[in-house]
């Protein structure tokens, strides 16, 4: 019989869920004892979590609980549903009657570059573009057929949901869903004749042609007698579809389910759908230990306050506030704050972290700076920047746009400059300078930078009239970033297979692999560098086999630039683990980041606590998402839909964050925000019934 644990946060269920499997693998072992091992390890289980970091952490404790004996492979939803594509693709494109070739899969960042360029040509396109911003029309019309894919609902149905639910004010609204539709089913027919797949094409093929299939549900029962699933709220509706295939097959399940959590609701994720699925289990409920800091009744008082519907509720003593009128003051506070209750040894920093409900730039920067001047270490959680905003990105660039001829229109003095100072450098005394620093790298890039749309190039030292000035070390490290490139391009002009991606290993070997002093966040930079540049060139090249080209090689390397500069590639979007973990280092997350890493911490900093952001899904939410919920009821998504969401999101993100705290909340509140607004969000109540903290900037 399956079991359906369900709790709030820190109650125990992932431990209760690791347990049963203990059990069970205990018995398989039991039952298969005269077996040998390898008929042993014939069959084994499903295990699915809600991320890649759950993922991995989930992974190692069911591998720990029974020490090595039984094959764990944790998945998430996406990443089992992505493989089973891959692996049944045959049967697919059999049903699809599509040219038989191995699919590939396609990165966001290239999904939407490809939509792009292929919407382009439609007749109405400026019409759709009129209103929005042409990058996020097509985010916005990609991560519909994403949305729908992940609830099970074809892709024709779309402009009719769109029309039913945003509703038809006008006649040229309900065209333009029509249109968007249209675009869609353009896209994914496109898509598929070329053998790419999207998380969104994934999704639909999975459920409309891979799940039905009789044979595939044939292996897919006897692949998997049982299954654990973690934090199922965030999971999709498909994947409770792919369940219930093996609960009908006569799998055994353990189920988690966190009615406070629901993460990534709005994120493809449809947690009350799920829910449903306890009416096939046996239900256990687990509770808060009686020993916790924040019990039911106290969270539900502090979420009363912040919804309005008490007053006079005392505030306890462990929620605290930093209170100024300017959002750079805060800052300023916050981190003095945070160094003088570390130095006073108060707090740990690994014991700290700072929640913010939109962590902009300045904030970042800020706190970062500050804290770690006063040498206390800050790691923000799962950061996600532009890979363009990495210097050694920037550079390797600029040598490209160098090497290959017809796109010096990409370059300007600056951006060589820049690569000149970071190319040069060099390991000494345990830390990398510069052989050319930027006043000399500047000199150069005046007057030895020869400027052409067609061949720029880099002169001779002798091309500046005092180069005598420059030094031997400047001139002997430019002397060698010059004959390196001279070299590349006779290599270029002997070898036409010289790609773009053996181009950058080369470059990365030469000037950087020597240096074993760049950060962990500097390597990830470059990992996430040669795999995009990978990817982009695998893409070029199926784009080529289906439809030939006349494009240039120089062209497509001038796009692929082109494409970093935009920012859309960001330098950890799959992070990998770091070895040795960072120790010792105060968290600064999002409430998004924060909440799915399912962590706690004894002090909690909640910054700009009077921002309506508090309330607001932002970036966790995708356009029109809560129309592709099993339970919507086919009406008109009003205003007072989304302000009752909103409030539920409020009340999930209050309980959950207090949940995951052991000693103090310090909430962190300017009077006015970032662009000088006043800030009247939903937690202003609490903060002004806070007491406030007892401690001056000096």
């Amino acid at each position: 019989m399956s079991i359906w644990i369900t709790g709030t946060t820190k109650t125990g269920k992932t431990s209760r869920l690791v347990a049963e499997f203990s059990e069970w693998v205990r018995k398989q072992l039991t039952q298969h004892s005269n077996k040998s091992p390898q008929q042993n390890l014939s069959a084994t289980v499903l295990v699915l979590a809600a991320n890649n970091h759950n993922r991995r952490e989930f992974s190692d404790r069911l591998s720990a609980a029974v020490e090595g004996t039984y094959p764990v492979i944790c998945k998430t939803p996406v990443g089992f549903i992505s493989d089973e594509v891959e692996l049944f693709w045959p049967l697919i494109f059999e049903q699809l009657q599509i040219k038989p070739q191995f699919p590939l899969k396609l990165r966001p960042e290239t999904e939407q570059e490809l939509a792009t360029q292929l919407w382009r040509e439609h007749p109405q396109w400026k019409t759709l573009t009129e209103t929005t911003k042409e990058y996020s029309l097509v985010r916005e019309t990609l991560d519909l057929l994403q949305l729908a894919g992940a609830s099970g609902i074809a892709a024709e149905d779309i402009p009719f949901i769109l029309e039913q639910g945003l509703g038809n004010l006008t006649e040229d609204a309900g065209k333009l869903y029509h249109i968007r539709g249209k675009l869609i089913l353009q896209w994914r027919n496109w898509a598929l004749k070329r053998g790419l797949l999207s998380y969104g094409i994934i999704y639909e093929l999975y459920w409309r042609y891979l799940l039905p299939n009789a044979q595939y549900k044939h292996h897919l029962i006897h692949r998997y007698p049982a299954v654990f699933a973690d934090d199922t709220d965030d999971y999709p509706a498909i994947a409770r579809n792919l369940i219930e295939v093996l609960l009908d097959g006569g799998a055994e399940g353990i189920f988690t389910y966190n009615p406070e959590g629901k993460v990534r609701l709005g994120l493809n994720a449809d947690p009350n759908y799920w829910e449903e699925l306890q009416s096939r289990c046996i239900v256990e409920t687990l509770s808060v230990p009686p020993n916790t800091l924040i019990t039911a009744e106290l969270a539900t008082n502090i979420v009363e306050l912040v919804t309005a519907t008490a007053y006079g509720i005392e505030i306890p003593d462990f929620i605290e506030s930093i209170q100024t009128i300017s959002r750079a003051e805060l800052l300023r506070q916050t981190a003095a704050y945070i160094i003088h209750i570390v130095k006073n040894q108060e707090v740990a920093p690994e014991d700290i972290a700072i929640i913010a409900p939109g962590l902009d730039e300045i904030a970042r920067y800020t706190l970062i700076e500050i804290l770690s001047a006063s040498g206390i270490p800050i790691e923000p959680v799962n950061e996600q920047r532009p890979l363009i905003s990495s210097p050694l990105v920037r550079a390797l660039l600029t040598l490209m746009a160098l090497v290959y001829p017809g796109i010096g229109r990409l370059l300007d003095r600056d951006s060589i400059a820049e690569m000149l100072t970071i190319l040069s450098q060099k390991p000494v005394a345990g830390k990398l300078v510069p052989q050319i620093d930027p006043v000399r790298a500047g000199l150069l890039a005046d007057y030895c930078y020869h400027v052409d749309p067609e061949q720029p190039d880099l002169l001779p030292v002798e091309s500046f009239p005092r180069w005598d000035r420059l030094g031997h070390q400047a001139t002997t490290a430019y002397q060698q970033i010059m004959d390196w490139i001279n070299n590349i391009r006779l290599q270029q002009h002997k070898q036409c297979f010289l790609t773009p991606t053996i181009f950058l290993h080369q470059a990365i070997e030469h000037f950087l692999g020597k240096n074993n002093y760049y950060s962990y966040d500097r390597l990830s930079a470059l990992r996430e560098l040669m795999e995009t540049a990978q990817h982009y060139w695998e893409v070029d090249r199926r784009l080529k086999q289906t439809q030939p080209s006349f494009q240039t090689q120089a062209v497509t390397v001038a796009q692929f630039i082109q494409l970093l500069r935009r920012g859309t590639i960001t330098a950890n979007p799959r992070p990998m683990r770091q070895f040795p973990p960072k120790q010792g280092a105060i968290s600064l997350a999002t409430i998004f980041q924060y909440r799915s890493l399912k962590t706690s911490h004894p002090w909690q900093f909640w910054l700009d606590a009077g921002s309506h952001l508090w309330e607001k899904g932002g970036a966790a939410t995708l356009f029109a998402a809560p129309l592709f919920l099993k339970e919507w009821s086919g009406r008109t998504w009003m205003a007072e839909d989304e302000y009752e969401m909103d409030q539920q999101r409020l009340q999930r993100i209050i309980r959950d964050l207090l949940g995951r705290v052991t000693e103090k909340v310090i909430l962190c509140h300017s009077d006015l925000g970032v662009n000088g607004t006043e800030q009247i969000g939903a937690l202003l109540p609490l903060v002004q019934g806070s007491r406030q903290v007892s401690f001056a900037v000096s």
